[in-house]
């Protein structure tokens, strides 16, 4: 949820239950006067009742009379008790059911005591309760709209520099030359984020220069000794004048520096992927790279007669080529050099997910593999392998995982993360 869409909510909140007491406060009193002032009136009737029976020699005084409803009881005893409330009345003028307000109280009339009740309708009274409450409520919610309103327009004027800070944040990239834009704003919190972002982007600009220089300068220093060592090891390995035993050593040296020429060209790699050193992304038919990687292995897979099983459908993502391509032709590389001869290698490719399966004779792997510099007691290999694949299907918004099923090997790149592995077939 956005901060200003918190911030309203709020702001909706606290305006509503504070209108909401407020007017029940307001009712309320207004209420206990107008009950006030209508007890005041009974009291006055109650006076022309006495006034009938003693002037007038009325007794007991008419039963309706100025929009009254009067009842009489006759009592032994006299009690000169005035109860005041509300009740509900049928009142005989507009022969319709009313709620009205009532005064009970003991007179003395000529002919003994009585209980007397007087009754009145609170129709008019509560409507001029309602006009009034109505008058002053309905420009108060006039004048918080309004209020709203204005804050919402203010409120997204005086975040325009934090949104435009946002933006140029977004569209900073540390592989262009072009700088981080600075934003002119007059809000003294955003001048202040404004010139901190800015220091940051140029100390970050600078590191990662200096890394990348680095990283560039000590892969070319490492490959160029290790391609004339390799090379003098190639010619000595093709001499006459060696005995077995140096020739061991020989190819043991040739093995080892051809390892080092691999790890060298991984880290060099992982480096590359990390900082999005890889050049453009562009739409790439993964269907089209499969085809692709199976003529390249065409070989490999004859020679060592496995079985090469395709489902496919038409799939195109959004990426780098480049690492799309060593990301398939890896996976197809581990199936071929794990299996055994005359096993089988199924590919399927889906909306939901690339997978390749393969027959082996190797236990089921853990989930280590997947780290770095982590491999089997018997692999050759530099053990970044599997750790390059993973960062590849991170950086495409993909995820690689592994599964043991029925005795095969199946490595998975799930297009949608969401997707469990486990519900693909």
């Amino acid at each position: 949820m956005k901060l200003f869409t918190q911030y309203n909510r709020v702001l909706l909140l606290i305006g509503f239950f504070g209108l909401l007491v407020i007017g029940s406060l307001f009712y309320q009193t207004l209420s206990y006067y107008l009950n006030k002032q209508i007890d005041n009136y009974l009291l006055e009737e109650l006076l022309e009742v006495q006034d009938y029976d003693h002037k007038m020699n009325i007794h007991p005084a008419p039963i309706l009379f100025k929009d009254l409803v009067i009842e009489y009881r006759k009592v032994e005893k006299f009690r000169n008790i005035k109860i005041f409330a509300d009740t509900v009345f049928f009142n005989p003028k507009k022969q319709i059911t009313e709620s009205a307000r009532y005064l009970k109280t003991g007179v003395k009339l000529q002919d003994g005591p009585y209980n007397v009740t007087i009754i009145t309708s609170k129709v008019e009274s509560q409507n001029q309760v309602m006009t009034i409450l109505l008058v002053i409520i309905i420009p108060v919610l006039v004048l918080l709209l309004i209020l709203l309103v204005i804050n919402r327009l203010l409120m997204r004027r005086l975040w325009d520099p934090f949104r435009q800070l946002l933006e140029n944040i977004k569209s900073f990239n540390l592989n262009k030359e072009r700088p981080y834009e600075t934003i002119s704003t007059p809000i003294l919190e955003f001048q202040e984020l404004n010139n901190a972002i800015l220091d940051i982007s140029l100390k970050v600009r600078s590191d990662f220069q200096e890394i990348k220089l680095f990283t560039e300068n000590a892969s070319h220093e490492m490959m160029t000794p290790l391609a004339v060592i390799n090379a003098k090891l190639d010619t000595l390995l093709q001499s006459n004048t060696l005995g077995k035993e140096e020739s061991d050593t020989l190819i043991d040296l040739y093995r080892a520096t051809s390892r080092l020429t691999k790890l060298n060209q991984s880290l060099l790699l992982l480096v590359k992927i990390d900082n999005d050193l890889m050049g453009e992304k562009e739409t790439v038919d993964l269907m089209e790279l499969i085809e692709d990687s199976i003529v390249y292995f065409r070989e490999l897979i004859q020679e060592r007669d496995l079985t090469v099983f395709k489902n496919f459908q038409a799939v195109s993502v959004f990426g780098s080529r480049q690492l799309l391509e060593i990301m398939v032709n890896n996976l197809f590389s581990n199936a071929i050099r794990h299996n055994y001869e005359g096993g089988s290698i199924s590919i399927i490719l889906s909306h939901e997910a690339l997978i390749f399966r393969n027959t082996s004779n190797q236990p089921e792997l853990d989930e280590s593999v997947f780290d770095r510099f982590s491999k089997g007691r018997d692999s050759e290999g530099t053990g970044l392998g599997l750790s390059i694949l993973r960062q590849i299907s991170s950086k495409h918004g993909m995820r690689l995982t592994y599964e043991f099923k029925r005795g095969d090997h199946c490595f998975i790149v799930t297009f949608k993360p969401e997707v469990s592995p486990g519900s693909l077939k």
